[in-house]
């Protein structure tokens, strides 16, 4: 039996992105050219990122902090009190094991754009799983703030 090179596996690989974004060009989206991409497009992923992240923070914290303010209230907590009590609200293991995996992602897209910034001829392919990494990246970001309010909202309940 023969075995797939790896062409076969990159042009399989391709083809599934390919897949997967056809429902956006049949909608009317333009379809990215895969052949040609610039260093423009590398640093504009790690600034997408970067706003992305900047958005859900935006968008979550204070609403986050309403529901703190609101716990402490429920519960009666002192200054000094809802310091400690407020803590496992936003540092546990499930939150660290989200901190990690951001911190990895954020490392890997920032190393990945540089090197796409700076290479002589950008590796377009490169590209493909910096833009992956950025959409992990934020998945990851929203996971965390969902269990974080999962979390407060069961203790406003009790």
């Amino acid at each position: 039996m023969r075995r797939r090179g790896t062409g076969y596996r990159y042009a399989a690989a391709i083809a599934l992105i390919l897949a997967t974004l056809g429902v956006a060009w049949a909608a009317g989206a333009a379809a990215p050219n895969l052949d040609v991409c610039t260093k423009a497009d590398f640093e504009a992923v790690v600034d997408n990122a970067a706003a992305a992240l900047r958005g859900l923070n935006m968008k979550n914290k204070p609403a986050f902090q309403e529901k703190l303010r609101a716990l402490r209230e429920k519960r009666g907590w002192s200054h000094d009190a809802f310091l400690k009590e407020a803590a496992p609200f936003v540092r546990d293991e499930q939150i660290a094991v989200f901190d990690q995996q951001s911190e990895r992602l954020l490392s890997d897209i920032s190393t990945m754009g540089q090197e796409g910034a700076d290479a002589e001829t950008p590796d377009c392919a490169l590209l493909l799983e910096l833009r992956t990494r950025m959409k992990v990246l934020v998945e990851t970001q929203k996971a965390k703030w969902t269990y974080m309010f999962q979390k407060l909202d069961t203790a406003l309940r009790e």
